[in-house]
């Protein structure tokens, strides 16, 4: 197992909260982490159909069960367990004594929201961010990044990156979607799948989406929140300021995991990235993903958007930090040149608070240049 930063947070948590509850995409690494972190717990999935059965029929039995505590993987597959689990824990409010999980993010926290506030720490496990990977596979490539993805079970296990997400797809999104929203033409989803993929770090158009797909924007809405219920995609927003400058309103569209990305616009080995056209946009997507990555693994909540306005001046993400904007542009080359900076120069001449600007890019040295931070993929931070 490969050692997981977000550790450290969930043994904080239960010092403090009765319950602990883990989202994060399928296939993330929830369950073998928490059974890690956790193993004096029982485990019980409720993705078992006896188990949930028995959890559905008669909950305060079941829970009386677990009175010592447990894991309950997949947690939203019985939605009125939460409203008990409220009553035992005001009843016996122990620090770490409920572990929940759960894959569908949408039914897991309207009902932590509705019964749970102010019970339970959250967490969100996303794939394997760099820093976790590259602790075990320090000469890992760029392109064999971009092509395998951050999936554990990819890395842990050794498996062929382009079969494991073709299963990944078939088997857990396809399911999802089928659950959550009654899709019956899966063909149209996947079309709209793929042409999600090949824009990604683009601005979202829901209407140019919906005429290739041949579905209604209004659709391509509802296909969107599912996908981003599920932590398959991410809509960054862009940023919003008091400017005398025009400037966009469209979120861009990032997958979570970039090797899901690679795998729908047809990567099938790492050596096709080399020269593809499409290359720097999944580098970009890599990085923006790595930034939420980092940002939930340390328990951090700070706004993460973009800058563009309506000339075509851009910066790729800005964070919000007490002392100001921290921003980055990222450029897959590995030789930089002197444009890559035009985006972080034009920001720093409006009247902005910036607190540093900086230069991710596909190689390996870190520096300053240009009075900008240079810093490598395989190092960077976002903190």
């Amino acid at each position: 197992m490969i050692p997981r930063t977000l550790t450290p947070e969930l043994k904080d948590y239960t010092k403090q909260y009765p319950i602990i509850t883990v989202t994060g995409p399928r296939q993330s690494g929830k369950t073998t982490l928490v059974r890690s972190v956790f193993p004096n717990h029982a485990y019980v999935t409720l993705e078992d159909l006896d188990t949930r059965r028995e959890a559905i029929e008669d909950p305060r039995g079941f829970l009386q069960r677990y009175s010592k505590g447990a894991i309950f993987d997949e947690a939203q597959n019985v939605p009125d367990l939460f409203s008990y689990l409220q009553t035992e824990v005001d009843e016996r409010p122990e620090p770490g004594r409920f572990i929940l999980t759960g894959s569908q993010q949408f039914e897991m926290m309207e009902r932590v929201t509705q019964s749970l506030a102010g019970r339970t720490a959250i967490a969100r496990l996303l794939p394997l961010s760099l820093q976790e990977l590259l602790v075990s596979k320090e000469t890992i490539a760029l392109n064999d990044c971009l092509y395998s993805g951050f999936y554990p079970a990819i890395h842990n296990r050794e498996l062929n990156p382009s079969k494991a997400l073709a299963f990944y797809i078939s088997t857990y999104l396809e399911r999802d979607v089928r659950s959550v929203l009654g899709v019956t033409d899966l063909s149209r989803f996947d079309i709209f799948l793929r042409l999600c993929a090949g824009r990604a770090g683009q601005l979202l158009n829901t209407s140019s989406l919906g005429s290739e797909v041949g579905v209604s924007h209004n659709t391509i809405r509802s296909w969107l929140s599912v996908l981003e219920a599920s932590f398959i995609i991410k809509l960054l927003p862009p940023w919003h300021a008091k400017l005398k400058k025009r400037l966009v309103k469209s979120p861009k569209l990032y997958f979570y995991d970039v090797g899901l990305a690679a795998y729908l616009i047809g990567i099938q080995n790492a050596d096709q990235l080399q020269a593809h056209p499409l290359r720097g946009a999944l580098f970009e997507n890599m990085m923006v993903a790595e930034a939420f990555k980092q940002q939930y693994n340390h328990g951090h909540s700070q706004p993460l958007c973009f800058f563009r306005d309506s000339q075509g001046n851009e910066v790729d993400l800005l964070i919000e930090t007490g002392s100001g904007l921290n921003a980055y542009e990222i450029k897959s080359a590995q030789t930089i040149g002197s444009d890559f900076f035009k985006g972080l120069n034009y920001l720093q001449k409006l009247k902005v608070p910036i607190a540093e600007t900086n230069l991710i890019y596909g190689g390996d040295e870190t520096r300053t240049q240009s009075g900008h931070k240079v810093q490598s993929w395989r190092t960077v931070d976002f903190s």
